[in-house]
């Protein structure tokens, strides 16, 4: 009776729309993450040629929902949900596909620092699904690496059926093994810790990944998720705050769901929502607290700061700020939502990355010197070219194409989570079919180069390569350049220089690409600096094995041999004393 009598208040409104309205208005203090996932949402509604639509409707409905719960800790009171939880809730229930009640989003990933609700959204959702969603007898798990952990979200789940007479009487509660059982549904609410053996061969209609960061492996992610390829409108959601670790599944998946909101790889089945700092931002900024802790530090009309609540983060943040060490990093992760753990960072801002995003392409460069960079694979991997084509005033201009074998498209796709098909039709991307497509077709690269060389009649006049696999290549493509072939060392050593200078010049406005070479885009956003060795030199690393970074490693390649060639031009010591010597004498 609740909810019908509070629906009919609020069914002509849309709160999910609003927040992203407001994120985006500039009146709420927010990260450009938050910002690009509004920005997802509002461009998604307005493409009309979209499989998808936005049901307010049924998003006001399960807000609606949430809204009915009672918060039984402390002192019981009606719940009130806020604009970013709001967001998260319509976001999942609202977008459908056209003229069906299929739902769009069938993964989640939510991070938020600590404190901010993550039990609350897990519970309401686990609520939601098992009596409110019509599927009988379904299964959902609340999942963790520790049985004590995944009680956590069971517990929420337990507190807020409890804390209403009338939601109790729709459920059955078992403590002594943490089963939940709807009595509308059937469907039984379930915590397990790390033991994926009770998980195996179950269905789940919801699957809640708590506190994602603390798991060593994806293995409970990808059960959960497998077992839900036949269910309609199940859901996996990862709900975390940053963690230490940026070897872990969940920095892996984190990165992945950047890119979703970037815009840089495309996957309509996944939401995303993280509130964080942004890189620049002043970690001991009261204001900058704020964009992580969307509920924590902010005032029920989501645009005031609590003074209250930012005095006891200062509190903290001085404590930490004097401790340094392991307080500093619990801080930073926890509170700030930062993953801090080092790893040398990002090697490219993507921000200033995109600025040099232009529609000029490798037709405009007809006729022009160029350096070449070539990254070979190993087997069947990516293998990637870049054309370094120096302008004026040390601006250049960089083309880059991939090659890959026709047969390894498939598992690529899958391994690398990159839309590789959808860039080898945008031309980005060339398969091979030589080597009876599945191992690198080096002939068919050559054949290739020297096509794009004289089609466009351009002068290479420097060639770096990694000779990793170089062996079989380079008698070819001898043939092809007339110019000297310089191996290209791949250690921090020979490689910081050019590294440091790539990024630099990208920093300083100087380079242009392509700006729908996404595939380029994408490995610029895998590539990190690595740990400097002993003389604090880096060259560029990556995450993980799937995190490509084979365009940005031919562009460094051919960058490697570009700032040879000026310095080489350069005048010696004595040269250039002896220029400047004859320059005073004209000048008397």
């Amino acid at each position: 009776t609740n909810l019908s009598n509070s629906w009919g208040l609020v069914q002509m409104v849309d709160r999910t729309t609003a927040y992203a309205k407001l994120v985006l208005s500039g009146k709420r203090i927010c990260g450009r993450s938050e910002r690009l996932a509004a920005q997802r949402h509002l461009d998604d509604m307005a493409n009309k040629k979209s499989e998808w639509i936005f049901d307010v409707e049924e998003a006001e409905r399960h807000i609606e929902i949430a809204n009915t719960l009672t918060i039984g800790e402390g002192q019981a009171q009606a719940l009130t949900t806020r604009g970013f939880q709001n967001f998260v809730i319509g976001s999942l229930f609202g977008w459908r596909k056209k003229r069906s009640d299929i739902r769009r989003f069938r993964e989640a990933y939510v991070q938020i620092g600590r404190q901010n609700g993550k039990s609350f959204l897990a519970g309401e959702l686990a609520n939601d699904f098992a009596t409110f969603g019509g599927y009988q007898y379904g299964r959902i798990f609340c999942t963790a690496t520790k049985q004590d952990q995944a009680n956590i979200v069971w517990d929420e789940v337990s507190k807020f059926i409890q804390s209403d007479s009338d939601l109790a009487e729709l459920y059955n509660i078992r403590t002594h093994d943490r089963t939940i059982t709807s009595k509308v549904t059937g469907t039984v609410i379930k915590a397990i810790g790390r033991d994926t053996k009770s998980a195996d061969g179950f269905r789940t209609i919801l699957a809640i990944i708590d506190e994602y960061h603390a798991h060593p492996t994806n293995q409970m992610y990808k059960l959960m998720l497998d077992g839900q390829d036949m269910v309609k409108n199940a859901l996996t959601i990862a709900i975390t705050t940053a963690g230490f670790n940026l070897k872990s599944p969940c920095y892996e998946h984190y990165q992945f769901c950047k890119k979703v909101l970037e815009g840089v790889v495309e996957k309509d089945s996944l939401f995303v929502y993280i509130a964080e700092m942004d890189k620049e931002d002043d970690d001991w900024g009261k204001e900058n607290w704020a964009k992580a802790n969307p509920l924590k530090l902010f005032e029920p009309d989501d645009i005031t700061l609590n003074d209250e609540k930012l005095a006891v983060y200062a509190s903290k943040a001085i404590e930490a700020k004097e401790k340094q060490g392991e307080e500093l990093v619990n801080f930073q992760t926890k509170s700030l939502n930062k993953w801090v753990t080092y790893t040398g960072g990002s090697l490219i801002d993507l921000a200033k990355w995109k600025r040099g995003g232009t529609h000029t392409q490798i037709k405009d460069m007809v006729t022009r010197e160029a350096f070449l960079g070539i990254d070979l694979s190993s087997g069947g991997d990516l293998t990637s070219i870049a054309l370094l084509f120096p302008l004026m005033d040390d601006n250049v201009y960089i083309w880059s194409h991939s090659y890959m074998p026709e047969l390894r498209l498939a598992e690529h796709i899958k391994t690398d989570k990159a839309p590789y098909g959808v860039w080898a039709k945008q031309g980005l991307l060339t398969l091979t079919s030589g080597m009876y497509g599945i191992k690198t077709d080096y002939k068919h690269i050559i054949a290739d180069l020297a096509n794009i060389i004289n089609e466009h009649n351009i002068r290479i006049i420097g060639c770096g390569y990694d000779a990793h696999n170089a062996a079989a290549f380079l008698g070819d493509l001898d043939d092809v350049i007339d110019c000297d072939i310089t191996e290209v060392k791949q250690s921090a050593r020979s490689l910081n220089d050019p590294t440091n200078d790539f990024a630099l010049s990208v920093e300083a406005g100087q380079v242009s690409y392509d700006k729908d070479n996404a595939l380029m885009t994408w490995s610029v956003i895998n590539a990190i600096k690595s740990a400097p060795n002993s003389f604090g030199e880096i060259k560029i690393d990556k995450m993980t094995q799937t995190e490509r970074i084979d365009p940005v490693d031919a562009i460094i390649d051919a960058w490697k041999v570009w700032l040879i060639s000026k310095q080489s031009n350069r005048p010696s010591g004595e040269e250039a004393l002896d220029i400047w010597l004859k320059s005073l004498e004209g000048g008397e």
